[in-house]
């Protein structure tokens, strides 16, 4: 049995100096060659003169091919790497190149009626696919005598062994009981963006369970914003494999992304290094076209340019790519602090401001509590929020992040159904029941937390929101106007002072945060917009890219801008408060 790893932690050095990716040789290499053999004489038919791609590929090409075939051990009919993704940037013959392996596969392929299928998320992304596959089956009289193209059905069958290759777009009643042993899913990033992916794509590779000899192929660009759902979940995983952060040998990821320090000095915008991510260049992908496109995208206002980056030189979206782009963002990792959470915040802070900021069911119920830390002064940032069950439904774009930041506690996914918080919070006047929204409770619930530790100077509220109800539940424990613990927070230029202040503090440090990418994302959506006189904050795209958790942190910084101190409840005597600083 061979030892190899798929780790390749070079990377940055290789693709730079235009070295293969494929850190390791083929495992077998008869199969290798064999499989290569069968790729090599398929004709692309969609390129000019129908060459084969022997003829026309570059090596990267083949030294995936020979990667994945040479990963096949014939004695034990078991393949050794199981998982593999191509990550690359559009235009460099991608589908063209998924559909000469799987035909590659179904020729090789021994088992009789074997299953093997191309996933796409779309239709129009699954004839990307089935075309080239089709056409280069008939561009070979051999071939075409070999297998049996349908293309009403979307279907090449093996003549022989009547093994079939499938295409077909996503669907949980066409993908649900498939036995397929070779599995192609194009296009991850938009799989990235559905809400039930994970369960689809189990599905569909649910055969390899029985099938030793199966493999499953990921294909994509780089997706048009920041990572989510089954596509950040699989590129962290090949990412992690690559670095050596992660062992696994069964996975293996070809992915022509930008070495970091490239990134931070904007290189891909230098026509010298768009070699990086398109291996395939004045091939497939001119120079020239790029150039062209490139400078149209720079003209237009919007997001063209992040669209384009991400998907014709493959850079990922994240913070620092967003158009007109909050300043602070670019600070904003760099401030992570990984041991804060709300115990660790509230046992370093000497006073708190809670910031809560929101609108109607299809936005986030967003929380920041906003610590000042003894001693240092630096403010110490916790942010979590609610989002109502429907707004699954209603922004299906922003469905499976939401679901990706409940799996990791970061946000609560809640119903209409009240819950009974009598006995978990300090009343004023003890009852027996006391029935609240899910939101309402959660954020009552952290409010009395700093409260009880003598920690609370207000909660910091937008005065546009929709919070009447939070207010008098508030009132319930005594945080009240009347106190001075609930201060209403103007919208738009006023919060200008607070934007400004919190980015200067990100840049310096002074400003630290949790790890959560929940709040990532909201901070990467915020959009600065001038105005005649200042500046404000909104959202990159009515209605999915929300902000509320990081409007929760500008709302709370107006706040504790004003330097406060807690106001301690002292005693209950009557129904009347004793607060610092007076009777009430």
């Amino acid at each position: 049995m061979p030892t190899w790893s798929t780790a390749c932690p070079d990377w940055e050095r290789r693709i730079v100096e235009r070295e293969s990716l494929v850190p390791f040789e083929p495992l077998f290499p008869s199969e290798a060659e064999a499989a290569l053999n069968v790729f090599k004489s398929l004709r692309m038919v969609d390129v000019t003169g129908s060459p084969t791609f022997g003829e026309a590929c570059e090596p990267f090409v083949f030294d995936l091919v020979r990667a994945i075939f040479g990963a096949y051990d014939a004695k034990s009919a078991k393949r050794l790497i199981r998982q593999f993704m191509l990550l690359i940037s559009k235009k460099n013959g991608k589908s063209t190149i998924a559909a000469g392996i799987m035909i590659t596969a179904l020729i090789r392929n021994w088992r009789l009626e074997a299953e093997l299928m191309i996933l796409a998320p779309t239709m129009e992304v699954a004839n990307n696919s089935f075309k080239p596959a089709a056409a280069m089956v008939r561009a070979d009289a051999e071939l075409d005598a070999l297998l049996d193209v349908k293309d009403h059905l979307k279907t090449i069958t093996h003549r022989t062994t009547k093994a079939e290759l499938k295409v077909v777009a996503a669907n949980a009643k066409v993908v649900g009981g498939k036995k397929a042993a070779f599995v192609l899913i194009d296009e991850l990033w938009l799989f990235g963006k559905e809400a039930h992916a994970e369960a689809m794509l189990g599905e569909a590779t649910g055969g390899q369970a029985s099938r030793d000899e199966g493999f499953v192929i990921y294909l994509t660009t780089h997706s048009d914003e920041a990572p989510a759902g089954v596509y950040k979940d699989r590129l962290d995983h090949f990412r992690a494999v690559r670095d050596g952060r992660v062992v696994d040998p069964k996975s293996f990821g070809l992915l022509y992304e930008w070495p970091e320090k490239l990134i931070e000095e904007e290189a891909y915008l230098d026509p010298r290094y768009w070699y990086i991510t398109n291996p395939n260049i004045n091939r497939s992908v001119s120079h020239e076209w790029l150039g062209d496109q490139l400078a149209e995208a720079q003209r237009k206002a919007g997001g063209a340019l992040q669209i384009f980056l991400a998907k014709h030189l493959n850079v990922e979206i994240g913070m620092r790519l967003r158009h007109n782009r909050w300043p602070g963002a670019e600070f904003w990792a760099a401030a992570e602090d990984a041991t804060l959470t709300l115990d660790t915040l509230l046992n370093r802070s000497e006073v708190v401001v809670i910031g809560a900021d929101g609108g109607g069911r299809d936005d986030l119920f967003g929380l920041c509590v906003l610590g000042r830390e003894r001693d240092t002064k630096i403010w110490l940032c916790w942010n979590t929020a609610w989002a109502h069950e429907s707004v699954l439904r209603r922004r299906q774009s922003i469905a499976s992040k939401l679901v990706e930041f409940k799996k990791r506690g970061e946000i609560w996914i809640i119903d209409d159904e009240l819950v009974d918080v009598a006995d978990e919070v300090d009343l004023i006047e003890p009852t027996d029941v006391l029935e609240l929204p899910k939101d309402v409770a959660g954020v009552l619930r952290i409010v009395d937390k700093v409260n009880a530790r003598g920690l609370l100077a207000a909660v910091a509220i937008d005065d546009m929101g929709p919070f009447d109800e939070l207010v008098d539940a508030l009132a319930l424990i005594g945080v009240t106007q009347e106190s001075g613990q609930v201060v209403g927070v103007g919208q738009g230029i006023k919060l200008m002072a607070s934007i400004k202040g919190a980015e200067r503090k990100l840049s310096n440090r002074t400003l630290r945060h949790a790890k959560s990418t929940m709040m990532d994302w909201n901070v990467s959506n915020i959009k600065i917009e001038a105005t005649a006189t200042a500046v404000r904050a909104t959202k990159q795209n009515a209605g999915d890219e929300k902000i509320d958790t990081a409007m929760a942190l500008f709302d709370a910084a107006s706040v504790m801008r004003t330097n406060p101190m807690p106001v301690v409840r002292t005693a209950i005597t009557n129904s009347e408060i004793v607060y610092r600083g007076g009777l009430l």
